[in-house]
């Protein structure tokens, strides 16, 4: 790898190599509801909560129960957990990123970085085994800090063993990719495979 402008090639997870969907949840759980899908979606999506759960300083029985109050929810904690879970999906763009990603894992070091809460971690384990290419998964809830926090990155790079100048990071949100290249590394807007594999042979990356 001597000479290569990039050792290391971090990926975001959601909506890069696995995508979900909030609403398919926010739907089914509006069944059981005293708040409109919209109302629930303004809970959930960037919200403190979520933020709480996701940097694991709530657990997710206190998560549960937070919700439960908050939306008037009808439903118990064993019937509440699938339906928050099953939001999650693989589509051909995912498909052709982890194509990438096989591409690279012989010449570059690969990590995944992940605002992720620990039910949904665990759920994405057990269902897509694609994760299992990476050695190196970080996630918000192990280091207790969400992107665009330093912390996640910079954990990150430690894992790797990468220099930020020397490491390629895409994320599809925009103030995330911001907070990768405020440590130096290279980071880019995720807008598909095809633009995804000219970003990184831009980088000089090189693809099987």
């Amino acid at each position: 790898m001597s000479g290569q402008s990039i050792e290391a090639v971090i990926f975001d997870l959601g909506n890069v190599l696995i995508d979900f969907d909030y609403y398919i949840a926010i739907n089914r759980i509006s069944l059981f509801a005293a708040k409109s899908p919209n109302q629930i979606f303004e809970l959930f999506f960037d919200s403190k909560l979520t933020a709480l759960f996701e940097e694991a300083k709530i657990s997710p029985e206190e998560f549960f129960s937070k919700v439960k109050e908050m939306l008037g929810l009808k439903l118990d904690y064993e019937g509440f957990l699938p339906i928050w879970n099953e939001i999650f999906f693989l589509t051909p763009k995912n498909e052709q990123v982890y194509k990438i990603a096989q591409e690279l894992k012989d010449n570059y070091a690969l990590a995944l970085i992940s605002n992720v809460n620990i039910l949904h971690f665990d759920y994405i384990k057990k269902q897509f085994p694609a994760l299992s290419l990476f050695k190196n998964i970080v996630t918000s809830c192990e280091v207790k800090a969400t992107k665009p926090s330093p912390l996640i990155y910079q954990k990150a790079l430690d894992e790797l063993g990468a220099s930020p100048q020397n490491t390629f990071y895409t994320d599809d949100r925009p103030e995330l990719v911001e907070g990768a290249r405020s440590l130096g590394i290279k980071g880019f807007i995720f807008k598909g495979a095809a633009q995804l594999r000219k970003d990184l042979l831009a980088s000089g990356a090189s693809l099987n």
